[in-house]
């Protein structure tokens, strides 16, 4: 069974115009690309890393974003998206444990390396909100980089879009991070060696044609911490041909006024020219 008509089977009417919004901007990965692999193929792998990660029927997931740990139900794969270069997405619905009303949509991101599809990470795209007497999910903002390009508008374009960008950042990230999942850099005020947590990414991407560098600011979290937040700016550009992260810097820094904890910018951008937005 090809992708497309997995969704078409399982996904309902929404998800078929998504669909057709998703393969018509985003570039779908080929049977020749990836031959070995296909949506069950995902769903097995999707399975598998829910599975390990599962204790007594549980699914713990450490919610970044809430700074928390999830203890989900698994229910069902409900679409699976391949996009050619960048690789294959589950989404996955899930509800809290003793809780089936409030449920819960996971992203697992899958990229095909020698060993068949390696976990690069798991995010959640919606989660519950009280609706009258009941529940619904909603999207949580912003959204991951993948969900970009179906809000786009159907139709080939050889420029750089937000969420290429966004991809390139996220790769450099789960690259980068120790063995304890943590992305390590130096707080160049203090010398200390921070290890951090992602949060999110946000959006806008800007450009600054002068330098032909893409701009990107990211939330982070200290390991460890629940209030100490830092902003970190990543900075891409193409001077091999190829969206590639040329440096890493962090903007601000947590500190404690009051028993408050805020941020400092350690630097602006003051006199930077941003010519585009993406």
């Amino acid at each position: 069974m090809t992708m497309f008509a997995h969704m078409l089977r399982h996904a309902g009417a929404t998800a078929i115009a998504m669909a057709f919004c998703v393969f018509a901007v985003a570039p779908a990965m080929a049977a020749r690309d990836y031959a070995e692999f296909d949506d069950e193929s995902v769903i097995k792998r999707a399975e598998q890393v829910i599975e390990e990660r599962s204790k007594d029927g549980v699914f713990i997931f450490r919610d970044p974003k809430l700074n928390s740990d999830l203890n989900l139900v698994y229910e069902k794969v409900k679409i699976v998206r391949g996009m050619k270069g960048y690789g294959w997405f589950a989404n996955a619905i899930f509800h809290k444990k003793d809780e089936p009303e409030k449920q819960y949509a996971i992203d697992f991101w899958f990229k095909p390396d020698d060993e068949g599809l390696a976990l690069i990470d798991i995010r959640v795209q919606k989660g519950p909100k009280r609706d009258g007497d009941g529940y619904t999910m909603i999207t949580r903002l912003p959204v991951a980089w993948w969900w970009l390009p179906v809000q786009e508008h159907p139709g080939t374009t050889e420029d750089t879009r937000a969420w290429h960008v966004m991809s390139v950042i996220h790769n450099y990230i789960n690259k980068n991070k120790n063995d304890e999942g943590a992305l390590e850099l130096t707080d160049k005020e203090t010398g200390e060696k921070i290890p951090l947590e992602f949060v999110e990414m946000h959006r806008p991407i800007r450009y600054i044609k002068k330098d032909g560098m893409y701009f990107a600011c990211s939330d982070f979290r200290k390991v460890g911490s629940d209030n100490e937040y830092y902003d970190i700016d990543f900075w891409v550009d193409e001077k091999t041909g190829r969206l590639q992260v040329d440096d890493v810097k962090i903007h601000k820094v947590p500190i404690q006024e009051d028993g408050i904890w805020t941020q400092k910018d350690l630097y602006t951008f003051e006199g930077m020219d941003f010519e585009v937005t993406l």
